[in-house]
């Protein structure tokens, strides 16, 4: 088990981010510059912000209320390669709703830290605010997992959740674009997407969640019960002459129909029977 401090600390989330004394160690060994006051066009969002979607709606409302109550909470920022300019850590949303208030300056948190340090604090505070949707949140994970060489069971201690959440978000990433959509746009739930990872016809199942209105419990009885009815899908093989002239000589000479499967060196030897009656003569003429 990994018993990092740093790691438990850093997975407190929004407190060490204003500036709590008991900081993650990423951060606790960086300089962190007094709050002050920037102008709104020396920022740019993090291209690698793991939040992509911001509604329109809720961009308005906030801005609307920046307009009559100023920001509440400092944008988290740290220095960016050109000299006077930063980079968003945390708070994209108020950047962008300022933006629309008409903000000339925005105040800031300034936290001079790493690529790895920027992107966990990014992910743990949307996480906390839940302002990420259930895809955004996995592509995050998959970023530090492949870029900063964590495992799931580091990652969960980081962000504050358990080695399953980090797994079973994980493998949204596996569902088809058209599926994705929904989980974006809302119409699917992370525990209903979750349903359709290893379903037969995941976009046939979630048009079927969604215009039905199931649970994510019926969710996966229908995904179990599709994926049970589902033909399989292997193809079957081709057999030589001479097996198949074996299969018409025993057929001949049962009346049954038989069916010879080669599996490498072996293999089986099936007789179908239909009545009781066929199986015992079967049975008398493999006992002569």
């Amino acid at each position: 088990m990994n018993d990092d401090p740093s790691r438990k600390r850093l997975g407190r989330g929004l407190a060490a981010l204003i500036g709590e004394i008991d900081k993650p160690a990423s951060i606790r060994q960086e300089v962190v510059r007094p709050d002050s006051r920037v102008p709104i066009e020396f920022i740019s969002p993090n291209p690698r912000n793991p939040r992509r979607n911001f509604a329109e709606a809720e961009l308005a409302d906030l801005a609307q209320s920046i307009r009559e109550h100023g920001i509440v909470q400092p944008v988290v920022v740290r220095p960016a390669s050109a000299a006077s300019r930063y980079e968003i850590i945390a708070g994209e949303r108020r950047w962008r709703a300022a933006q629309r208030a008409g903000l000339s300056e925005i105040p800031v948190i300034i936290r001079e830290v790493d690529d790895k340090a920027a992107l966990e604090l990014a992910i743990i505070e949307n996480v906390q605010r839940a302002d990420l949707n259930p895809l955004e949140e996995a592509r995050g994970y998959e970023q530090l997992m492949e870029e900063h060489n964590y495992t799931q069971a580091d990652l969960g201690q980081v962000i504050g959740k358990s080695r399953s959440h980090v797994a079973n978000t994980l493998r949204l990433l596996k569902l088809p674009p058209s599926v994705s959509d929904l989980i974006i746009d809302g119409s699917l739930t992370a525990g209903h997407a979750r349903t359709l990872v290893n379903a037969e016809d995941p976009v046939g199942l979630a048009k079927r969640i969604i215009e039905e209105g199931l649970s994510v419990r019926q969710a996966e009885a229908l995904a179990s019960q599709t994926n049970a009815e589902a033909p399989s899908k292997a193809e079957p093989r081709q057999k030589d002459p001479d097996t198949l002239a074996l299969e018409k000589l025993l057929s001949d000479h049962t009346g049954l129909k038989v069916a010879i499967n080669h599996k490498n060196k072996g293999g089986e030897l099936r007789i179908a029977y239909r009545t009781l009656e066929q199986l015992d003569e079967l049975c008398r003429l493999l006992q002569r």
